[in-house]
């Protein structure tokens, strides 16, 4: 199998990263999964969002394929577009992905897990606005 698309999950809380990344985790099922990690809060372990934090889970994730990072709200976005447009903190290949936080991950960790590629893992992670639950 070729390289994984790799997953960040941002949001102002780490725990709620956590628990998003081990929710996704565990939906993707298989013996396979694609790389994923939380960059949850700050530092210290407050409520935010941290361009350190972010770019360290980039990093850990990068296997070449390209990295999606999935955000929960405001500070979140913000950080990220800042990054981006900084060009030299994050992997190359590396997109901000407009999708909802909780069902777009999963989406984005299944599609990933199943060799799909950046732009895949991105169509999947949008696809979940449209998810209906009434």
């Amino acid at each position: 199998m070729s390289a994984l698309v790799g997953i960040v999950l941002v949001s102002h809380s780490a725990p709620v990263a956590a628990a998003v990344a081990e929710l996704a985790t565990g939906l993707a099922g298989g013996a396979t999964t694609a790389p994923v990690a939380a960059a949850g809060g700050t530092p210290d372990g407050g409520l935010g969002t941290s361009s350190e934090l972010i770019s360290s889970a980039a990093a850990a994730v990068d296997r070449g394929a390209g990295v999606a990072v999935l955000v929960d709200l405001g500070s979140a976005v913000l950080t990220m577009k800042a990054l981006l447009a900084e060009g030299d903190e994050l992997p190359d290949n590396t997109r901000l992905v407009d999708a909802p936080f909780l069902e777009g991950s999963v989406a984005a960790m299944v599609t990933a897990s199943a060799g799909g590629d950046l732009d895949a893992v991105e169509a999947a992670a949008v696809e979940a606005y449209d998810y209906r639950k009434v």
